[in-house]
């Protein structure tokens, strides 16, 4: 099934003499895994404090891209500068799941400006369920492409919801959103469908470490 991952490779090549220079000044991965959680969870934060603020949002492709470029350097470090390590492969899993809830959380607080019925809920505010599915289902997917290692498969990263395709789909809502394009509902519909695509995923990812993992 396509998935942006598969152009991970160009993205790294393009990565590697910064990846190069830090080995060289003794950064790990590790440290770079950390640092992008953090600045995951800082950012989930601010996104929260004021998610009714709507350029506030254009925060979320920018911490987006950033966190895909530091993910990218911390496996290259680990890969190609002699840095995997037992704790790196826990918090390379644990940091991904962490930062995935901080940054798509806050969806969930999304409203309307100004409320049908004053002190009521409004209709047409994000259904903060279906935002909380579609984290929950992120992190099934993550967790399934890990148990494919237990069966003898390779880590899973099939699509069509990945990672790094949530990361797009994700930044485009908030660009939408920071742009005061698509009423609220229409963002808890978009989140329905990014669910029901990251379910597929998860669905996909069991079935291929099936196939491989008694090949």
């Amino acid at each position: 099934m396509p998935s942006i991952y598969q152009i991970k490779p160009r993205f790294q090549a393009l990565l590697r003499p910064l990846v190069r220079g830090l080995a060289a000044g003794g950064h790990t991965a590790n440290q770079v895994t950390i640092a992008a959680a953090v600045m995951s969870v800082a950012a989930g934060v601010v996104l929260a404090k004021w998610a009714s603020v709507p350029a506030v949002w254009f925060l979320l492709p920018a911490v987006l891209f950033i966190r895909m470029a530091l993910n990218a350097i911390d496996g290259m470090l680990a890969r190609e500068h002699g840095q995997k390590s037992p704790l790196g492969a826990f918090l390379n899993e644990l940091c991904d799941v962490i930062s995935d809830a901080a940054l798509y959380l806050p969806f969930a607080l999304l409203r309307v400006s100004e409320p049908i019925i004053e002190y009521a809920p409004s209709p047409f505010n994000v259904n903060p369920i279906v935002v909380i599915v579609a984290v929950m289902l992120a992190a099934l997917s993550e967790m399934t492409g890990v148990v494919a290692i237990q069966i003898g498969a390779e880590r899973r990263y099939d699509g069509p919801m990945g990672k790094s395709d949530r990361a797009l789909a994700f930044g485009f809502l908030a660009v939408l959103v920071g742009l005061h394009l698509v009423p609220t509902v229409w963002i808890t519909y978009a989140i329905g469908f990014i669910a029901l695509l990251t379910a597929w995923t998860i669905v996909n990812r069991v079935r291929a470490a099936l196939r491989q993992g008694t090949a």
